[in-house]
């Protein structure tokens, strides 16, 4: 089985050795549709193969292709043996030196079992972004799950608050996010904010990401049990150099709230910046941060100090076998 990258260079050397003056444009194309039918496919540029056996959640990096005059993207099953194979295919014309991002989105089989059923397309997004800021990172949100209503993305550990406004399933945010290069947690809620349909860990410090331009997209179904058993609905991101999407992890909100038989203490100093003494004995404790994706089990040093000086500014439960605090790291 060819990997499609080596199709790609492939592709590119054929092309370009004939044509090293031609008008070009990069793309990154994700392959976002979870029809089981669609889990691999070959893409064509005209009659030639330029991705083979393509997977469900991977993309390409940004590459060149040409661009000033209409190309066709022909969508295959990942046996095809030509572009005669083909299941669906896309007129498509590039501006030159403009960038884009290109999702395969939506589903194949109108006979699927699928509720509802949303034809198989390819959504573009024109002036994509490769690179952010020192400091930032940009996030461009893309809604690819085609039982998910019209959602809000609300970022709640902050808090910032609504990041993307009413996105609806096809659809891409208005811009990239500008954000600060931090850890976050992001709440999927319905459009009148009523109703949260999952919250998820986007640590964008953690996994390295500063100067990057991210794709966030919805993907899968939030019902799959009435779409052919297909993925699950999650957040993913597709990273500038391509490669398999990385999955954003269910976020565990907690806060001391949630410790109802524990007995409340304080703590101090508190906001801390080096360490912080509890007002009540303990020896083993576990610190964890308000998403719940990091913890930390820890214990006083002989002066009773718990040392804090290496955890990230943020806000952190701190809990033993009886007792619950709360305290913010500078």
């Amino acid at each position: 089985m060819k990997n499609f990258f080596t199709s790609l260079v492939i592709f590119a050397s054929l092309f370009f050795s004939t044509c090293l003056l031609a008008q070009t444009a990069m793309v990154q194309v994700i392959h976002n549709s979870p029809d089981p039918l669609a889990s691999e496919v070959d893409v064509y540029l005209g009659s030639e193969l330029i991705l083979n056996d393509f997977a469900f959640r991977t993309s390409t990096p940004f590459v060149e292709l040409p661009a000033g005059s209409e190309i066709v993207l022909t969508v295959a099953p990942s046996t095809s043996t030509s572009v005669a194979d083909g299941i669906a295919a896309f007129p498509v014309t590039l501006t030159e030196n403009e960038t884009y991002v290109v999702v395969a989105s939506g589903l194949v089989n109108p006979l699927g079992g699928f509720t509802p059923f949303q034809q198989f397309d390819l959504k573009i997004f024109p002036a994509a972004l490769m690179t952010a800021d020192p400091g930032k990172t940009r996030v461009l949100v893309y809604h690819g799950s085609t039982d998910a209503p019209t959602v809000d993305i609300v970022e709640t550990s902050v808090p910032t608050g609504i990041l993307v406004d009413d996105i609806s399933y096809g659809s891409f945010s208005n811009e990239y996010l500008d954000l600060p290069t931090a850890d976050y947690v992001l709440a999927v809620q319905t459009a009148d904010n009523s109703t949260t349909v999952q919250s998820y860990s986007a640590p964008l410090a953690t996994l390295g990401l500063e100067e990057m331009a991210l794709v966030a997209l919805a993907s899968g179904f939030l019902d799959p049990s009435v779409n052919a058993n297909g993925p699950a609905f999650g957040l993913f991101v597709s990273l500038p150099a391509g490669g398999e999407l990385v999955e954003l992890p269910v976020a565990i909100t907690t806060g001391i709230a949630d410790y109802k038989n524990l007995k409340k203490v304080n703590v101090y100093p508190n906001p801390a910046s080096d360490y912080i003494i509890v007002s009540s004995e303990v020896e083993n404790a576990q610190i964890t941060d308000m998403s719940g994706t990091f913890s930390l089990n820890i214990s006083p040093d002989a002066n009773g100090r718990i040392l804090v000086s290496g955890l990230q500014p943020g806000t952190y439960i701190l809990k033993s076998q009886n007792t619950v605090s709360q305290f913010v790291v500078k």
